[in-house]
């Protein structure tokens, strides 16, 4: 873990009054203040060392959420809100203290409409549960993050999520039709619409979805459905490097075929893989992992010319899954790669980098540059359908921090280099904050700032997320 200075905390007074507050408006039921029952909403999946909160309101209503806001608004602290803490950013962690409010108590589905194809639901739902209930009514949301098992919609929608299969489908933003949300003021917000058309004023649902908890906190979205695909096929590229399975990621693509998932693993990856017991032919040193979704002769089609490109790059073998029950394992080892990955070190780092799909070669190319030059081990695995790789840091001496910092600034000035962005998928959140100006001008820095000004006069929601603070950030 990478060491950052602490974020100033609020007075001791300031949370002293914030306790009280939150006591007289919500009562100890919904209320937790002591240091071992905080401490469980310290951290995230990220890297950002745990900070224990001063107190958490465990909201099951809008009603807890205002109460909640209202109280750190009067006693000037921060509240920062947390769906089911499975971020890669530090965007739930309580870098400055004061509260932390979580949404996993709101998980209501309140509808799902098949013939207008929306559903509303509360930010405390689980994406996969969410899964399970549209397509129990013939119904598809494509949003898929590999955490599906245990985020919730409400954090999914403040990171706008991706997964595998957003490089058919897209992102979360997508799927975003409106949302009924709560200014740190106590504002009510609906924002955006129920209908698939509607341009009526500024989108401030898109502004919102995406935002890091650091705009508004929802309490509702309407989501757009799909109905769902009658066929899947799932087949395995075999490769005997990492470069190889990138051209064929490209000759996928050129020839025009929209797998709906099309992840790449790395030598790396693979040993994590097979270290799960997931048998992988052992001259592989890299391997696609390909889906194909339709009616069946256009899954068999497009799986036949998939098969037909792979091989004219060098594959060593395509197969495909025979049954639900082996596409399924398959999936899980993926899913399972982040702790699979996690396992192998004592420390890890996972960024998120995205470069142009042609450019996929020269990441892979710079990764094993960065590698050898820094002498920390890396692996990569990720959606490079869309140019998209989980880039992974991995080690185990607690003096490495320094090459790991020099490491992870060639890699982001490498992907900004090929005119790619920082983060596809995790957000920015306090891993990336730092980074920013690599990628942004500060002319667009400081106008998100005033934005963020617009909403949040006093700084108080989820502060020290996303910008870099004042005076740093690399040049």
């Amino acid at each position: 873990m990478l060491r950052r200075a602490p974020f100033p905390r609020p007075s001791a007074a300031a949370v002293d009054k914030a306790r009280r507050l939150l006591d007289r408006a919500l009562g100890p039921s919904k209320v937790i203040t002591s240091p071992a029952g905080c401490e469980a909403y310290a951290g995230d999946e990220s890297d950002q060392e745990p900070v224990i909160p001063d107190a958490v309101v465990v909201a099951e209503t809008p009603d807890d959420i205002l109460r909640a806001l209202a109280a750190a608004s009067e006693a000037e602290v921060p509240i920062v809100p947390r769906g089911a803490g499975s971020g890669k950013s530090g965007g739930a962690v309580p870098v400055g203290g004061g509260i932390v409010v979580t949404t996993l108590g709101m998980r209501g589905i309140k509808e799902i409409d098949r013939e207008e194809l929306v559903a509303v639901v509360e930010p405390g739902v689980i994406l996969g549960d969410f899964h399970a209930a549209v397509e129990a009514e013939g119904l598809f949301y494509p949003p898929d993050p590999n955490s599906l098992k245990m985020c919730a919609l409400g954090g999914n929608l403040a990171e706008n999520a991706g997964g595998p299969r957003a490089f058919k489908y897209g992102v979360t933003r997508e799927y975003v039709l409106g949302l009924e949300a709560l200014l740190v003021d106590g504002t009510r917000l609906r924002t955006g619409r129920r209908t698939v058309k509607g341009v009526t004023g500024y989108d401030v649902t898109s502004l919102l979805v995406g935002s890091e908890g650091t705009l508004a906190v929802f309490t509702e979205a309407t989501l757009q459905l799909i109905p769902k695909p009658p066929s899947v096929a799932t087949l395995l590229g075999l490769f005997d490097t990492a470069l190889a399975s990138g051209r064929a990621v490209s000759a996928i693509i050129a020839a025009g075929l929209v797998p709906r998932c099309l992840e790449l693993l790395d030598a790396g990856a693979l040993s994590a893989v097979r270290a799960r017991g997931v048998p992988v032919d052992a001259r592989a040193g890299a391997l696609l992992l390909i889906e194909v979704d339709g009616d069946p002769a256009s899954c068999e089609a497009a799986m036949e010319r998939i098969g037909e490109a792979c091989v004219a790059e060098g594959a060593l073998d395509v197969l495909v899954a025979q049954d639900a029950a082996q596409r399924e394992r398959l999936w899980e080892a993926r899913r399972a790669l982040s702790p699979a990955t996690r396992a192998m070190a004592r420390y890890k780092i996972s960024e998120d980098v995205v470069v142009p799909r042609t450019r996929l070669p020269d990441l892979l190319r710079e990764i094993d540059r960065i590698s050898e030059e820094t002498s920390i081990r890396m692996l990569s695995y990720g959606h490079a359908g869309d140019g998209n790789l989980h880039v992974n840091f991995l080690w185990d001496d607690p003096d490495a921090g320094p090459r790991v910092e020099r490491g992870l600034d060639r890699l982001f000035r490498a992907v900004v280099g090929m005119r790619g962005t920082l983060t596809g998928e995790h957000g920015v959140g306090t891993s990336k904050a730092e980074y920013l100006p690599l990628e942004q001008g500060p002319e667009l820095i400081e106008l998100q700032r005033r934005l963020k000004a617009v909403f949040d006069p006093k700084n108080l929601l989820n502060p020290h997320k996303i910008f870099p603070r004042r005076g740093h950030g690399v040049c």
